[in-house]
């Protein structure tokens, strides 16, 4: 405890860090204020009577934006838009040579995809907010709106979500400049963080009333999700070194090169990406339930418990892990620079047998960690089946819980840095915090 309160005196010592952390808080704070307001047209007395509880991707959305979508908010759409903006801009400047070259243009090529960037977001939160119209306009919501402002609330409400969700943009752009981590993943995070609370209190009262053994449940829950936290983490951290040695070079009375460095290659690459590929998909079948006369499609789809929705879940989850590594991953360009830097692996020839070793080592760690990754996913699934409540069962796996262990360790190490910097202790004793391997666009990874 004496360590710990040490480490808080040290944090908020640093006039940069305290500065950053002050900055954040305040970003964040607004954003939070931003969701608990309701849109024009709608009625909050009629909507706190109106029945919230999503399932699907709409679940998926509204988890993401905090409940600011269930809610009618201003910021219904949150940073979600920006996020499929960013994803898109990332794959396009993989897989088309010209956007690539850009890329690689430093400062001015990075300048020129954000601007690029921005304005599909602009073209995005339009299309979605008129999706969004229509959502508000189902019987549950129509009892909401308000007569007398009927005339104007379609045109209205498009202008102003599409001004709340660059208004996030901006906020998570000030958090990335002038505060501590990445701006677009915590506020992210803090729209995941924001119904935990509720979740627990809910699970909480749901077992309390089953006297001394739902009491009982309710510890091992927590110490289940504690642990299902830790092994996360390790998941998240876990790498395969590839000594890395450099020949070493003279240089009149100088000698350049000679040492020994390592590769890190992530067990999961590809991040949260592939879960969110795999949710997003999953539920395009919902669009043709309808010819389904039986409604066993339907059933199978909302029922994350369903053995059937676990397997196929399952097995895209690890699918798009390969492939998206496939894509960020190039072990070619890898051994080329190495090349080009007098670099080797030991017992191995530079040039092609260093690329299909490195892609070798690379699919061997990626299959367990797509394994587990899978795992990871359908852990709310196997929650709901063994009697855990719906929102609370979000936060056992999944993107939630993926997107929460990532970002808190990415700030911690942003916080260690900075004080390793000005020779204070780290945050461990054991060693330093490792943040994951964001996959990232501009100011957006995940």
């Amino acid at each position: 405890m004496k360590k710990f309160i040490q480490t808080i005196k040290n944090i908020w010592s640093i006039e940069e860090l305290r500065s950053k952390i002050i900055v954040t808080l305040v970003l964040l704070l607004t954003y939070r204020f931003g969701t608990h307001i309701i849109l024009p047209g709608i009625d909050p007395n009629v909507l706190a009577n109106v029945s919230k509880e999503q399932q699907g991707l709409l679940g998926l959305l509204d988890q993401f934006a905090g409940g600011a979508f269930s809610q009618a908010s201003i910021l219904a759409l949150g940073i979600m838009p920006y996020i499929s903006a960013s994803i898109f801009m990332q794959l396009v400047s993989i897989l088309v040579p010209s956007v690539q070259k850009i890329q690689k243009e430093g400062e001015s090529g990075r300048k020129k995809i954000n601007q690029w960037t921005r304005y599909l977001t602009v073209l995005v939160t339009v299309f979605q907010a008129i999706a969004y119209l229509s959502y508000l306009n189902t019987p549950s919501y129509k009892e909401a709106h308000i007569a007398s402002f009927e005339p104007y609330f379609n045109v209205s409400t498009i202008i102003i979500l599409t001004a709340g969700t660059l208004f996030v943009m901006w906020l998570g752009e000030k958090i990335t400049d002038k505060g501590l981590g990445n701006g677009t993943s915590l506020i992210i995070m803090v729209g995941i963080l924001a119904r935990l609370p509720e979740s627990i209190s809910q699970e909480f009262a749901s077992l309390s009333g089953k006297g001394g053994g739902g009491y009982l449940i309710f510890i091992i829950e927590i110490a289940v999700l504690i642990a299902i936290i830790m092994g996360l983490i390790v998941l998240v951290q876990g790498v395969r070194k590839i000594t890395i040695n450099y020949a070493k070079q003279i240089v009149g009375n100088k000698q350049f090169g000679g040492a020994r460095q390592f590769l890190p290659i992530k067990v999961n690459s590809a991040g949260v990406m592939p879960i969110i590929f795999a949710q997003a998909i999953i539920f395009i079948p919902s669009f043709f339930a309808k010819f389904d006369n039986s409604g066993s499609l339907m059933k199978i789809l909302n029922d994350h418990s369903n053995p059937w929705y676990m397997l196929i879940y399952s097995v895209m989850v690890i699918a798009f892990t390969f492939l998206y590594t496939a894509i960020i991953f190039n072990p070619k360009q890898i051994a080329e620079d190495l090349k080009r830097n007098n670099g080797f692996i030991p017992g191995v020839q530079p040039g092609e047998p260093t690329s299909s070793y490195i892609g070798t080592v690379m699919d061997r760690i990626t299959l367990p960690g797509a394994v587990l990754l899978a795992f990871v996913g359908i852990l709310p699934g196997i929650a709901q089946s063994l009697g855990v409540k719906g929102n609370f069962s979000t936060f056992f796996g999944g993107t939630s819980l993926l997107i929460m262990v990532g970002v808190i360790l990415d700030t911690l190490q942003q916080i260690e840095t900075q004080l390793l910097m000005r020779q204070y202790d780290g945050l461990m004793e054991g060693g330093r915090v490792q943040g994951r391997q964001t996959v990232q666009t501009n100011n957006a990874p995940l």
